[in-house]
């Protein structure tokens, strides 16, 4: 991140979380977990201290950890996203100090206990996104279609584009999640129309939302199982255009809603005088086709001009990736040092 803050890495700028704080009982190699109200503070100090831009809440959170959470994030100065825990009312997420909340599933899987035809308790969930006007929303609808992607296509793994995903990802944690999946279907055959029907409503809520006037921003969970990084933004941009979302309102939810979330970001997201100049450059029109967005001639990163050629070889290294080894030694350092 300092890298490539001082520019000894051309890279998009970099924004992080620290890692997912979680409640004691949800374990995992990649969370937190908080056993108090102290620990929580003490990780929200911690993480500000390292250089982290956000706090992350994930699954597990119960109240009195959750508000430890809020309350010392309101004195670090550092804004919260929230993947919503299931140890709180969904509702408790529209605190101001969250300033964006993940995931049209959890809205499934949380409030609505998975049962997709009541339409009464979505109503109401729509209704308190609606009235919470500091908060946004980031569906990440690729999430669920990639599963159904998984599902329908056995050979998914030896993909093209999987060849984007990490080769540690890919070895890890891609065949987990085409494992778990594949299963799954064996089991049970009915899964695959299961998840297509909560893909779809997905977008529906989406559409609902939007009507609300409920600030969208794009995000795709990019990077772990079968998630590509770089073109799964154009899945995403493609199922807001899917759930009415004119192109012109599609972009905004990448740009301008993203820049307005949060403070750090204001520099950013609309071409003025004085801001960050972060610029594609495309030969078609994005208001009239999105897909010209997949295919820029140039780029600029902070005004730092990356021709086609420049383009291509990044993509032909992403392609063909050699970090095997070195990704290992990271997630070690991770399971050693983070905890």
């Amino acid at each position: 991140k300092e890298d490539v803050n001082n520019d000894e890495i051309i890279s998009p700028i970099f924004f992080t979380t620290g890692p997912k704080l979680t409640g004691p009982e949800f374990i995992g190699d990649d969370n937190l977990q908080l056993t108090s109200p102290n620990d929580a503070k003490e990780k929200v100090i911690s993480h500000k201290k390292r250089g982290y831009d956000f706090i992350k809440t994930y699954y597990g959170l119960t109240e009195d950890i959750f508000d430890a959470v809020v309350e010392q994030a309101i004195i670090s100065d550092m804004d919260i996203v929230a993947h919503p825990s299931q140890k709180v009312p969904y509702s408790y997420h529209f605190n101001p100090q969250i300033k964006s909340i993940e995931h049209a599933e959890d809205i499934i899987q949380q409030p609505l206990n998975y049962n997709l035809s009541d339409t009464l308790k979505l109503k109401e969930v729509i209704n308190d996104f609606s009235k919470s006007k500091h908060t946004c929303f980031s569906p990440t609808l690729t999430v669920y279609n990639n599963i159904y992607q998984m599902l329908i296509d056995d050979n998914i793994l030896e993909s093209e584009q999987l060849q984007f995903i990490n080769p540690l990802i890919k070895k890890v944690d891609s065949k987990a999640q085409f494992d778990r999946w594949y299963n799954t279907k064996r089991r049970d055959s009915s899964i695959v129309k299961a998840i297509k029907d909560q893909h779809n409503l997905h977008i529906k809520i989406i559409k609902e939302l939007h009507k609300e006037g409920v600030t969208l921003i794009c995000g795709t969970d990019a990077g772990i199982g079968v998630t590509i990084p770089g073109s799964s933004i154009h899945q995403e941009l493609a199922f807001y255009k899917e759930a009415g979302l004119s192109n012109y309102e599609v972009l905004k939810t990448a740009t301008i809603n993203a820049s307005k979330t949060h403070s750090i970001m204001n520099n950013m997201g609309t071409i003025d005088v004085g801001k960050i100049a972060n610029l594609l450059l495309v030969d078609n029109n994005p208001l009239l086709d999105l897909s010209a967005l997949q295919n820029p001639t140039t780029v600029f990163i902070k005004g730092r001009k990356l021709n086609k050629d420049s383009l291509n070889n990044f993509d032909e290294k992403a392609r063909n990736r050699k970090n095997l080894i070195a990704s290992a030694v990271r997630y070690l350092e991770n399971l050693i040092f983070e905890k």
